[in-house]
């Protein structure tokens, strides 16, 4: 019989949160914020002691991802503008 006292798992709360600080520091790319978010719910269900680590990590990867949707569309609006520019003036 195992008597040694267990503590409670938190490392889906805490892969969340340094999932979620990488991302934003880093620049990782658009797979580590979604993993971060998906971690982050998941443990805010599973884990009660971790909810904070979770809620902070789910607010983090949530603006990695934001930061990444902002360049991708100023990405596609840049290259649109500089296409309709070059068609307009003959190049």
């Amino acid at each position: 019989m195992d008597t040694t006292p267990h503590s409670p798992r938190t490392g889906l709360g805490t892969a969340s949160l340094v999932l979620g600080i990488c991302s934003l520091l880093a620049g990782w790319t658009f797979l580590a914020p979604v993993v971060g978010l998906c971690l982050g719910i998941a443990s805010r269900s599973r884990e009660p002691l971790a909810r904070g680590r979770a809620g902070w990590g789910i607010l983090l990867n949530l603006v990695a991802l934001a930061v990444w949707v902002l360049l991708v569309v100023l990405l596609v609006v840049g290259g649109a503008f500089a296409l309709w520019t070059g068609a307009t003036q003959g190049r």
